[in-house]
């Protein structure tokens, strides 16, 4: 029997492969969406890429806050990385499959990338807490050993926790068409193909989206109660914008993820259709991976004043 077919159990037949669904209407514009999603892709992965070499080469953004947006940058990397080239194949070919042990393998890749950014956000709004709520004692609360703790922790419990869960869903049998109504093997929508009562896994799933998604959700908020309080104190005009302004990059960031990321979680398994859950995920894996190069480009004074130095000192530059 070839890996295509579907293995008989009972009065079921196993699904071997899954079939996307996604953008079936629109048939006459996926070479239209293929240039698109391209274009973004690669202007994301530029992107990206631009903001950890300034990092990596300019002394004076090796602090803390840098150190986390270099991190959130190779993230956000991966994360589109797991979903848009395949996309990008799936828009040339007519037959847009994908094995079991492949969805399985996106399906890690994304969920881990997904949680880790949760607590990334969330370990980045303690620096922004630190440094303007005690900015004598900044450099000793967040120390170089203090930063790398608070990274492979967020890492670790996205590898931990999504990994459990992803074990999980892959240990139910998949049966009938095998279509799934998306352009990737989200959560959800592949939990809808299982051939048995998936009541009390969604039940767990919510309750770890719960715990795992809000708990970083509400370190942030509290965080920034703190921080608006701080600004709110300072005498002077100049030093609220200015302590303000160093905040705005995350607070978008934030605001984009967690606004998409809240909507396709947790919502009720009633509000899910394929149409909403198509939308909401290109904005988390498409839209908001490419705006926040932009963010922390165009609204931040350090890099953009990087990015003119390094470009200075371009021998190409020089010589023309």
């Amino acid at each position: 029997m070839s890996g295509s077919e579907p293995m008989m159990s009972g009065n079921q037949s196993l699904c071997t492969t899954f079939t996307f669904a996604a953008f079936s209407s629109l048939a006459g514009l996926q070479s239209v969406l293929f240039v698109v999603f391209l274009v973004i892709y690669l202007f994301t992965v530029g992107g990206n890429l631009v903001i950890i070499s300034l990092i990596c080469v300019t002394p004076s953004l090796h602090t803390p806050m840098y150190f986390f947006l270099a991190n959130l940058s190779f993230l956000e990397m991966c994360y589109i990385t797991s979903v848009v080239p395949q996309t990008l194949v799936h828009l040339l070919v007519e037959a847009k499959t994908i094995s079991v042990g492949g969805c399985a393998a996106q399906m890690y890749v994304f969920a881990i990338l997904g949680l880790t950014e949760c607590c990334l956000l969330a370990a980045m709004a303690y620096d922004r807490f630190t440094a303007i709520c005690y900015p004598l004692h900044y450099t000793l609360l967040l120390g170089p050993r203090v930063c790398l703790k608070l990274a492979a922790a967020s890492w670790t419990t996205g590898v931990v926790v999504e990994s459990a869960q992803v074990t999980c869903i892959f240990s139910l049998p998949f049966c009938g068409t095998g279509k799934i109504q998306h352009f990737f093997c989200d959560i959800m929508p592949v939990v809808k193909l299982a051939c048995v009562d998936t009541a009390h896994i969604e039940i767990v799933m919510f309750a770890v989206s719960v715990l795992f998604i809000m708990t970083p959700c509400l370190l942030i908020l509290c965080s920034y109660l703190r921080i608006l309080v701080a600004i709110v104190k300072i005498p002077s005009a100049a030093g609220r914008r200015k302590a303000f302004s160093t905040c705005s990059s995350h607070i978008l960031v934030v605001s984009l993820f967690y606004g998409t990321a809240l909507f396709t979680y947790l919502q009720p398994k009633t509000a899910h259709t394929p149409e909403t859950d198509e939308a909401t995920s290109l904005m988390y894996t498409v839209v908001t991976p490419a705006l926040n190069p932009v963010i922390y480009t165009l609204r931040n004074k350090e890099v953009k004043e990087a990015f003119q130095r390094v470009t200075q000192r371009n021998p190409l530059r020089q010589m023309a």
